[in-house]
């Protein structure tokens, strides 16, 4: 690296308000950063300002600049250092924001106050990070649920697009014809098919926490609920809660339209949700019921754990997602955790690239701590039964 670049570097990281031997490019990237992040010495603390224009031109400069995925985390820190939400209430300015799944909870949250000339606009950016992320996560879903679901029963008469390959050229090595270097299968080993009309249905119900700590939780499991909805095999509910329970089933067939169900915000009431979600279970043996939340309880927390634990007698899969999200790493209240833990009960983080496998496992009653280990996730440790 040349001194010429080194100190070019220095000038950028820095904030320096010398600019001499910044190109023009550099000044407007040096500009850009100080707005959001720097601090000058005759002007005090950076600032975007409340103008809208002023917002919009910085975006498109940040855009210039920086990849996507850099984009996103700048934008998402000028909402948070300065407050800028309020802009997003401007079908103008939303437009111009990189969509990405922290927007959308923005908008989530802001659902309430959105006037009507934004509401188009506002749909449309929520259509758009929908879309992204069916496009990432939906096929691999789809083929693992289905996979996890067919393979416990396999059948001699498989349809052609249910052949297991791997079994099926196991089981007939025998036959190989060397003459003609391929194997001749006398049987077909392959999945049987199961459908919603059977006794043996799985019911997965999704209860999912959206206050304000869970925005991108709520999104990814809103994603996950419609996908899943579309699984014959599977019957899907979504329950989304704070200190109101609103079940969201009806609308899984428009991902979009479950996002505007959501309202993000307000308190939480775990033990209501999940007796509204016990209401709803026929037949427990079959039931998965995944509790996304940080389990800070704000209604009755002995209430709560008496419940999961009945949940648990009764048969249920019941796991506790403290999180559904990209960062993985969530913050949770530890003794709930801790105590759930001690009742069997699976408790930890996920990303969502690693969910289709985790319903999978779940689907086939796998142990989900050695399922985890083998994705590097550590679960909460169970702490001894407490009558506090």
């Amino acid at each position: 690296m040349t001194e010429q670049e080194r100190t070019r570097r220095w000038q950028l990281t820095l904030g320096d308000e010398d600019q001499s031997g910044l190109s023009e490019s550099d000044i407007r990237l040096n500009a850009a950063l100080t707005a959001l992040y720097g601090v000058s010495a005759s002007k005090g603390r950076g600032g975007l300002g409340a103008s809208s224009p002023k917002v919009a031109r910085w975006l498109g400069d940040i855009r210039e600049f920086f990849p996507t995925s850099v984009v996103q985390i700048i934008q998402k820190d000028a909402f948070e250092r300065l407050n800028l939400k309020s802009l997003m209430l401007e079908p103008e300015f939303l437009a111009t924001l990189e969509a990405d799944v922290h927007l959308v909870a923005d908008l989530m949250s802001l659902r309430g106050a959105i006037p009507e000339k934004t509401r188009e606009t506002a749909r449309m950016v929520v259509r758009k990070v929908v879309q992204k992320l069916l496009a990432r996560l939906e096929h691999r879903t789809i083929q693992t649920l289905r996979g996890a679901l067919n393979r416990s029963q396999r059948t001699r008469r498989p349809r052609h697009s249910d052949i297991d390959w791997g079994r099926t050229i196991r089981t007939n090595l025998r036959h190989y014809q060397a003459d003609h270097n391929t194997i001749v299968p006398e049987v077909l080993v392959g999945y049987a098919r199961r459908t919603r009309s059977q006794a043996n249905v799985d019911h997965v119900i999704l209860c999912v926490d959206q206050s304000g700590s869970m925005a991108t939780s709520v999104v990814y499991s809103s994603i996950f609920a419609a996908v899943m909805a579309s699984v014959p095999g599977i019957s899907t509910q979504l329950i989304c809660f704070d200190t109101v329970v609103v079940d969201l089933t009806e609308q899984l067939a428009d991902p979009v339209e479950v996002l505007f169900g959501v309202q993000l915000g307000g308190g939480t009431d775990i033990n209501a949700a999940l007796a509204y979600c016990e209401q709803k279970i026929e037949h427990p043996a079959k039931t998965h019921l995944i509790l996304v939340t940080d389990l800070y309880e704000g209604g009755d927390a002995k209430s709560m754990l008496s419940r999961i634990a009945s949940l648990k007698r009764l048969g249920v899969n019941l796991i506790v997602l403290l999180a559904l999200s990209d960062e993985g790493h969530p913050g949770f209240h530890s003794h709930h955790a801790e105590m759930i833990a001690a009742m069997e009960c699976p408790v930890f983080g996920c990303t969502p690239d690693q969910f289709p496998d985790l319903m999978a496992a779940a689907l086939t009653r796998q142990d989900l701590t050695q399922w985890a280990a083998g994705q590097d996730i550590s679960l909460v440790r169970g702490e001894a039964k407490s009558s506090n």
